[in-house]
Protein backbone atom coordinates (compact mmCIF):
# COMPACT_ATOMS: atom_id res chain seq x y z
CA UNK A 1 0.00 0.00 0.00
CA UNK A 2 1.27 3.46 -0.82
CA UNK A 3 2.11 6.06 1.78
CA UNK A 4 -0.87 8.13 0.63
CA UNK A 5 -3.14 5.11 1.11
CA UNK A 6 -1.89 4.54 4.65
CA UNK A 7 -2.35 8.22 5.49
CA UNK A 8 -5.92 8.11 4.17
CA UNK A 9 -6.70 5.02 6.29
CA UNK A 10 -5.24 6.75 9.36
CA UNK A 11 -7.29 9.89 8.68
CA UNK A 12 -10.42 7.76 8.18
CA UNK A 13 -9.81 5.95 11.49
CA UNK A 14 -9.26 9.26 13.31
CA UNK A 15 -12.42 10.65 11.76
CA UNK A 16 -14.35 7.57 12.93
CA UNK A 17 -13.08 8.00 16.50
CA UNK A 18 -13.87 11.71 16.39
CA UNK A 19 -17.40 11.04 15.12
CA UNK A 20 -17.95 8.41 17.82
CA UNK A 21 -16.81 10.84 20.49
CA UNK A 22 -19.10 13.56 19.15
CA UNK A 23 -22.06 11.19 18.99
CA UNK A 24 -21.47 9.87 22.50
CA UNK A 25 -20.07 13.03 24.08
CA UNK A 26 -22.87 13.36 26.63
CA UNK A 27 -22.28 9.73 27.72
CA UNK A 28 -18.55 10.40 28.13
CA UNK A 29 -19.19 13.65 30.00
CA UNK A 30 -21.60 11.90 32.38
CA UNK A 31 -19.12 9.07 32.95
CA UNK A 32 -16.27 11.54 33.55
CA UNK A 33 -18.30 13.07 36.38
CA UNK A 34 -18.03 9.70 38.18
CA UNK A 35 -14.54 8.57 37.15
CA UNK A 36 -11.66 9.72 34.96
CA UNK A 37 -11.72 8.40 31.37
CA UNK A 38 -8.36 7.57 29.82
CA UNK A 39 -8.07 8.37 26.12
CA UNK A 40 -5.35 6.53 24.24
CA UNK A 41 -3.59 7.26 21.01
CA UNK A 42 -1.77 4.51 19.18
CA UNK A 43 -2.18 2.30 22.24
CA UNK A 44 -0.63 4.80 24.65
CA UNK A 45 -2.26 7.01 27.22
CA UNK A 46 -2.71 10.47 25.70
CA UNK A 47 -5.38 12.32 27.66
CA UNK A 48 -7.65 11.95 30.64
CA UNK A 49 -11.17 13.33 30.65
CA UNK A 50 -12.17 14.11 34.22
CA UNK A 51 -14.63 16.24 36.15
CA UNK A 52 -13.80 19.82 37.06
CA UNK A 53 -14.08 18.90 40.74
CA UNK A 54 -11.49 16.13 40.38
CA UNK A 55 -9.18 18.42 38.39
CA UNK A 56 -9.45 21.11 41.08
CA UNK A 57 -8.63 18.49 43.74
CA UNK A 58 -5.53 17.44 41.75
CA UNK A 59 -4.43 21.07 41.41
CA UNK A 60 -4.82 21.64 45.16
CA UNK A 61 -2.97 18.40 45.96
CA UNK A 62 -0.08 19.44 43.70
CA UNK A 63 0.21 22.73 45.57
CA UNK A 64 0.36 20.87 48.90
CA UNK A 65 3.25 18.69 47.72
CA UNK A 66 6.71 19.89 48.69
CA UNK A 67 10.18 18.61 47.95
CA UNK A 68 12.21 17.45 50.92
CA UNK A 69 15.05 19.76 49.86
CA UNK A 70 12.67 22.70 50.23
CA UNK A 71 11.68 21.78 53.79
CA UNK A 72 12.83 23.85 56.72
CA UNK A 73 16.11 22.66 58.24
CA UNK A 74 14.34 21.77 61.49
CA UNK A 75 12.02 19.41 59.57
CA UNK A 76 14.92 17.77 57.73
CA UNK A 77 16.78 17.32 61.03
CA UNK A 78 13.70 15.76 62.63
CA UNK A 79 13.29 13.29 59.77
CA UNK A 80 16.98 12.38 59.80
CA UNK A 81 16.88 11.80 63.55
CA UNK A 82 13.66 9.78 63.55
CA UNK A 83 13.82 6.09 64.38
CA UNK A 84 11.66 3.49 62.77
CA UNK A 85 9.61 1.12 64.89
CA UNK A 86 11.54 -2.19 65.15
CA UNK A 87 8.60 -4.12 63.70
CA UNK A 88 9.33 -2.44 60.35
CA UNK A 89 13.05 -3.22 60.38
CA UNK A 90 12.62 -5.76 57.57
CA UNK A 91 11.82 -2.86 55.20
CA UNK A 92 15.46 -1.76 55.35
CA UNK A 93 16.35 -4.86 53.35
CA UNK A 94 14.27 -3.61 50.39
CA UNK A 95 16.79 -0.94 49.42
Amino acid sequence: MSCAGRMQRKEDAMLQVSLEFQQKSSEYLDLAQREPIEITRLGRSALVLTSAAHYEWLEAAAKRTHRTAEAASVVIAAVEGAEMDPEHEHLNELT
